[in-house]
């Protein structure tokens, strides 16, 4: 068998086997493959904060929330079909001028369904069911779903999954109340959740909270797109 026709048979069994993505049309998931990850490390470290996640609707989810979430890691989200071909070239110019591994260059599709289903780990067989799950995804979904989902299943800090349990501990407040601010503050917690968060006096988180609200302000069109109650 030819290497481009083992390749196919590869993606074609991992077609079959990945999970579905039309169940999340009407129905949340119950846990996540992170989720479950933590909750195996709670059995063994008692030290561990305890797990805190709790669902909010897309309409129970403050707009600035979301404007922070795309304007801090995917400007395209509402225009591409779940791949950002300016990050992957921008991600490949870095690599090669660096010479080291490119970085994600990750949508908030691909970061959902890796969230979802797989564990962070950057091998190839890991990266090409990303692929295929991102395109469920986007054929399955809305992008307003897709964004509700993003936002209810990312890690915020040690334990803490989803905006709501986020706000609830670091403001005290349900995710429908966050500030512009308080949403910035969040969405520059998420590349580094375990040690950048509103708790975190990192003169690096700081500055980028203040890099995602320029974003937010500069960035208007996103009030058309997640301001309506569903924006498709």
């Amino acid at each position: 068998m030819g290497a481009v026709a083992g390749l196919s048979l590869l993606s074609f069994l991992f077609w079959l086997t990945l999970p579905r993505a039309t169940t999340l049309v009407s129905e949340n998931p119950t846990t996540t493959a992170f989720i479950e990850r933590y909750s195996k490390r709670l059995e063994s470290d008692s030290t561990l904060p305890p797990l805190r996640w709790h669902w909010a609707t897309y309409e129970d989810i403050s707009v600035h929330v979301k404007r922070a979430a795309v304007a801090a890691e995917d400007m395209e989200f509402f225009s591409h079909s779940g791949f950002s071909h300016a990050e992957i070239a921008a991600a490949m110019r870095e690599a090669i001028r660096d010479w080291e591994a490119p970085r994600g260059a990750s949508t908030i599709t691909q970061q959902t369904a890796k969230n979802l289903w797989l564990s962070p780990s950057r091998n190839p067989i890991r990266k090409l069911k990303e692929f295929f799950l991102t395109r469920r995804l986007e054929r399955a979904l809305s992008k307003s779903r897709i964004l509700e989902i993003y936002l209810n299943v990312a890690e915020y800090g040690v334990g803490i999954y989803g905006v709501n349990a986020a706000a609830e501990h670091y403001f005290g407040k349900s995710a429908s109340a966050l500030t512009e601010h308080e949403s910035a503050m969040l969405a520059a917690s998420l590349p580094r959740p375990t040690s950048w968060n509103p708790n975190s006096d990192s003169p690096y988180y700081l500055g980028y909270v203040d890099e995602i609200e320029y974003r937010m302000d500069q960035a208007e069109f996103l009030w058309q797109h997640v301001e309506p109650a569903h924006p498709q």
